[in-house]
């Protein structure tokens, strides 16, 4: 790699393509180790779901019953404590199963990135797979702790709201943020259009996404349901 001065910067599509199969990697590893406390979330999240939509069906059934307009309605259950205390516990309860998996997440995308992209692949699986590498500005294979750097500096690319991403595409370097904070590039070793497969994964994703919030809708759909059915049952 170093003998090529002027190496092709990786499209910002095969950057994606290439993190997101990596991040979906550590995603299932991570699910995997943490699978009892990840359901153990989910549980405590339903059953606080319930409590919340228990708590709003019976606080409407009270206004109904005493004809209160909409406006003494929402002022009724912004004062309501039993509803307040049911917010409180499903947030408690969201932060509770989020929390530790992010965590992992993150400690283990920081070994992941650093191992691999400092390493003798210079590249991790979801690169590999890409045709794309890492060099430092001179044209050298980065150190492991050099990319650890780039891994830890790329929560100030999300933090910016993926405008530090967005800096890949600026030439001549296209170097996202923490790129530039790690003085590393990314760089295409193979020429080839994207793979069949690569293409059906990023086409399968935006689905993927209104897939889960269909599923959550289900879940709150559910427990309303539930809840309007044991207030008004017919």
């Amino acid at each position: 790699m170093s003998g090529d001065p002027t190496p092709a910067h990786a499209p910002m599509v095969h950057r994606y393509a290439a993190w997101s199969l990596d991040a979906a990697a550590i995603a299932l590893l991570t699910a995997a180790a943490l699978h009892r406390p990840i359901a153990t979330g989910l549980d405590a999240c339903s059953r606080a779901l319930d409590a919340l939509t228990r708590a709003m069906v019976g606080g409407m059934q009270a206004a109904v019953d005493a004809g209160a307009s909409p406006m003494a309605l929402l002022q009724t259950s912004l004062a309501d404590p039993t509803l307040h205390a049911a917010v409180v516990a499903l947030t408690a309860a969201l932060t509770r199963l989020l929390v530790l998996p992010m965590l992992a997440f993150a400690l283990l995308s920081l070994a992941w990135f650093a191992g691999f992209e400092g390493g003798r692949w210079q590249a991790t699986p979801g690169k590999r797979l890409l045709g794309l590498q890492v060099i430092d500005d001179d044209g050298l294979p980065p150190r492991v702790l050099r990319a650890g750097l780039r891994q830890a500096a790329g929560l100030l690319s999300w933090l910016s709201l993926n405008l530090g991403h967005a800096l890949a595409g600026v030439p001549p370097r296209h170097q996202a943020l923490h790129d530039r904070i790690a003085g590393i590039r990314v760089v295409r070793t193979d020429a080839r259009p994207l793979r069949p497969a690569v293409r059906l994964w990023l086409a399968l994703q935006l689905p993927a996404c209104f897939l889960l919030l269909a599923l959550l809708m289900r879940a709150v759909d559910r427990s309303l349901t539930l809840a309007l059915d044991a207030s008004w049952p017919l």
